[in-house]
Order: C-alpha cells, then structure tokens, then sequence
C-alpha cells in the first residue's frame, strides 16, 4: 500500500472516531439525573417518560430518603435536578452552594395517612384506640430525626395527643417507603405514611387521615443543582406544566397552595 492510501486510510478513520465522539457527546448532553424524594417515585417516574416523548432527553432517576440525596448533592454527586421532600433539605443544600437559589419551586404537595392491614378496621386518631391496636405490635414511620416524613409525622403524632402514648412503639425507618412496605409484608401492625404512598400499595389500607393543621404544610420545593445542564430547567418548567401536574394528582399529591 502506498504512503498516500495509507495518509487517506488514517484520515478516514480519524473522521469516523470524531463523528462518533460528537455523536456520544450529544447523546450525553440528552439526558438529565434527577435526585428525588422515595415518595415520588411513581408519579415522577411517569412525567419522566411523558418529558422525554415530548422532548427526545432521557431522564434517569435516583430515589431515596432526601436526607441521603441532598448529603449526596452537597458532595458534588452528577445530578441536575434535585426534588426534595420537604423545605430543611432544600435550605440545607441551598445553604451549602449546591443548588441554584433562584430555581427553587415548590412542585407538589401531599397529607399525612395512617395505614394499616388492608382488612383492618378504621381508627379514630385517639390514644386509646391507637393504643389498644399497638399492643404487642410496632408504628412504622420515617425516621423522625431525619427524614421530612417522620419529622411531619411526629408533628402530627404530637398535634393529637398521640406521641407520648405511641413513641416507645416506633419502628423509624430509612424514608417512608420502607415503612409503608413494613405495613404491607405484616411485620408491623400500623405506619405513618404519606396519602400518596396508600394509593400505590394494594396490601394496606388508609385508617384514619390527619387533620391537614397537625402538622407543617407538606411542599416538595424542587431546584436545579450548580453545573446542571441546560435540559434541567426545561425540566423544572415541565414539573410546573399541566401535563406533570395532571400526574402528581392522579397519583394522590395535592397542588401546592
């Protein structure tokens, strides 16, 4: 072969590895992570493929308890959107220069339920009641220390005269769905979940809802995280949009007031 087919074999295969560089590189910039709360996981999971028909950019979603993801965030971990479960992890990263100040908004909202076995009998939020069905059993609930839905939890617990008599019963768990499948395997008799959560788990049952004033208003502030790709706030503007609001309904969240 000569030296010149050999120069034009060289530039042939060089132009193929920089197409394919351009190609990899805009498939990465068509995709965006999202850090979300558990208890999103659902309804978010649907906007997501519903945001990605009408846009052609994938959305890829970590879930978990938000204490876990906004530690993750601060630390510099890859995501673009960050969607919390209540407004202390958000002020928390916000707080620590890790998400965009300006984009925070408050994207759903959701109320407190108490669930139990699905052919369990209603409560009344009473402590006898509530007693009398944890003797022998255990409450499951978030965390109360840590994660938004035991904090709401024990808010509620409080408001109604039922923490002092239900406190030495508490299972705390890592975030509420863990509770809420704790509810459903029958390992403990009642849970302290989110009402969004009893819509998506056929083996529980909601026994009794906590008045909306026992506990602080519950709000998922969403933002977009520092170094977020552009995609991120089409992203944010869609979570605001009819068609993701539509879904948060449907899948049991309240609209933000």
């Amino acid at each position: 072969m000569s030296l010149m087919s050999k120069i034009a074999g060289l530039f042939v295969v060089g132009q193929m590895l920089c197409s394919q560089m351009i190609c990899d590189q805009a498939q990465a910039a068509e995709k965006i992570t999202v850090f979300a709360a558990a208890s999103l996981t659902e309804a978010l999971t649907e906007i997501g493929q519903e945001f990605e028909a009408v846009t052609g950019t994938e959305v890829v979603f970590s879930f978990a308890g938000t204490g876990t993801l906004a530690r993750q965030v601060e630390a510099g971990a890859p995501a673009d959107v960050f969607v919390s479960a209540d407004e202390a992890w958000m002020d928390y990263v916000r707080a620590r220069g890790a998400v965009e100040p300006d984009t925070i908004r408050a994207v759903a909202a959701n109320n407190l339920v108490l669930v139990g076995a699905e052919d369990a009998e209603p409560l009344r939020l009473n402590s006898d009641e509530i007693s009398e069905r944890l003797v022998g059993n255990r409450l499951a609930m978030a965390d109360p220390e840590t994660v938004p839905a035991g904090r709401y939890g024990r808010a509620a617990l409080e408001a109604t005269g039922l923490w002092q008599g239900v406190s030495s019963t508490l299972a705390p768990m890592d975030n509420v769905r863990v509770a809420l499948a704790s509810v459903a395997r029958g390992d403990t008799a009642l849970g302290l979940v989110y009402g969004s959560d009893a819509l998506v788990e056929p083996r529980v049952k909601v026994l009794a809802v906590f008045p909306e004033e026992s506990h602080p208003k519950i709000r998922y502030p969403a933002a977009e995280t520092v170094g977020a790709s552009e995609a991120a706030a089409v992203f944010m503007a869609f979570l605001l949009g009819a068609e993701a609001q539509d879904v948060f309904r449907r899948s049991g969240f309240a609209q933000v007031k």
